[in-house]
């Protein structure tokens, strides 16, 4: 596995990656409902772009594939962790984990894990701020505010 950086021509893949993942992976924690509003299918690729050249992005290739990617804003808001269903628990996320906590220079890393991520990051030592409900096309998802201190 290779940990690089993010380049533009990434962003369709990771878009698909995105989808896929949300709708096999974290299908075991939530309904097809709430599947289908947290990822629609219709990314603004020019704004996921964007977004991920203005933070810290990284992304995990296994032979051929991409295998999962991650990025970190300047604040030390972990944005997005995700990996492919093909390559769950064989560390593409903790690669991708370490790799950001690794190039943030803030007093703590925060996340707003999913159910299904809750116990990634916990393992990862994250603590749990608060659970919340966000609110998507009118479906409300359960997340959890977690954050690291950094050492």
């Amino acid at each position: 596995m290779i940990i690089r950086e993010y380049e533009s021509v990434d962003c369709v893949c990771l878009a698909q990656l995105f989808y896929d993942t949300v709708h096999t992976v974290n299908a075991r924690d939530h309904s097809k409902e709430q599947l289908d509003v947290w990822a629609t299918g219709k990314v603004d690729v020019e704004a996921w772009d964007r977004s991920f050249r203005e933070h810290q992005t990284f992304v995990a290739v296994c032979g051929e594939e991409i295998a999962g990617f991650a990025d970190v804003d300047e604040t030390g808001y972990l944005d997005r962790l995700y990996v492919h269903r093909d390559h769950q628990g064989k560390g593409v996320g903790t690669a991708l984990c370490e790799r950001l906590e690794n190039v943030i220079n803030t007093g703590k890393i925060t996340t707003h894990a999913s159910i299904t991520a809750r116990p990634f990051f916990e393992k990862r030592g994250y603590k749990v701020v608060r659970e919340q409900q966000v609110e998507r096309q009118g479906i409300m998802l359960t997340n959890y505010v977690m954050e690291k201190k950094k050492i």
